[in-house]
């Protein structure tokens, strides 16, 4: 039976439950990101709030900080430990704005070990071992350090199986980050395209979702990019075409603002208990939410 590697050590995908494949827990980003909202580096706060997560149902959260926006394996275990919730901690890299320096001068073989030793033997000479492997992209591009470590990233991946990420900002060159995976064969359903929802075009969205990878929505309940009743609609598109499959859902609630363990809001419990039942009023089955959020996880995490 495949495995899923956690903090904890590695768990039968089965074990898995209701998923959430991209969020944010504990990282500080670097001083070249000045709004410190992104900022979530108490420990407490954050650990109420990965509770909340469990008393709605939740089984397993994707930690989505990078190497480079200022990760914290050790604070993810103790987190897991404390809450019973498995977490899921990624290597690789966000996007060229937060890359430091080694990684400019770093070949695509140097950051493929690097990310390789994160899986295979742990982070920061930690046995905390990374479960999925990011890249990222700029807005309307792909700069070449962020090609760079893509190319690295398909490495890692063959290397080890660990699934991967994408960040795309606003939702765009999703299709040209995985046209560089496809280069190296890789199975589209260790890919995951996220913010897609920021770029709620049916075209692009069914696009990814042609390729086989999956089609990442994380940005419910933030009105201030698009309604609710926006990605209910794309969703009901994606479904329409034969794709529930093909589809993840989670929150990003990557600002000390969204989380009501730091006095913001929505927070984690928010899919749960507002979304969904929304979905379910809008033409989604109770087989389909299984299908998103345990079968999909299941199928894009499974390695080793």
């Amino acid at each position: 039976m495949p495995k899923v590697r956690t903090v904890l050590g590695d768990i039968d995908v089965e074990e898995l439950g209701f998923t959430y494949t991209h969020e944010h827990l504990f990282c500080v980003p670097p001083a070249n990101q000045p709004d410190r909202d992104f900022e979530l580096s108490d420990y407490d706060c954050s650990l109420y709030e990965l509770n909340e997560f469990k008393k709605v149902g939740g089984k397993t959260l994707v930690e989505g900080s990078t190497i480079d926006y200022g990760r914290n394996p050790e604070a993810y275990r103790r987190m897991s430990k404390s809450s019973g919730v498995n977490v899921v901690c990624t290597t690789g890299f966000n996007k060229y704005r937060y890359y430091q320096e080694w990684v400019k001068e770093a070949t695509v073989d140097d950051l493929a070990a690097y990310m390789i030793r994160d899986v295979e033997e742990g982070c920061y000479g930690t046995d905390i071992k990374a479960g999925q492997i990011k890249t990222g992209g700029s807005y309307n591009v792909l700069h070449p350090d962020e090609i760079k470590v893509t190319h690295a990233c398909a490495l890692a991946h063959q290397e080890t199986g660990a699934p991967l990420w994408c960040h795309t900002e606003y939702g765009t060159m999703g299709n040209e980050i995985v046209e560089i995976y496809e280069s190296y064969n890789i199975d589209p359903s260790k890919i995951v395209v996220g913010h897609s929802d920021r770029n709620c075009d049916p075209e692009y969205l069914l696009s990814l979702a042609d390729h086989g990878v999956y089609v990442g929505f994380d940005g419910c309940g933030k009105i201030k990019y698009y309604p609710d009743s926006t990605r209910i609609e794309m969703l009901k598109i994606l479904k329409d075409h034969g794709y529930v499959n093909r589809i993840m859902i989670s929150g990003d609630m990557g600002r000390a603002s969204y989380l009501k363990g730091y006095g913001g809001g929505p927070g984690f419990a928010y899919i749960a208990t507002k979304f969904i039942p929304r979905m379910l009023r809008n033409g989604f089955t109770q087989d389909d939410i299984d299908q998103i959020f345990i079968r999909n996880p299941k199928d894009w995490l499974g390695q080793f």
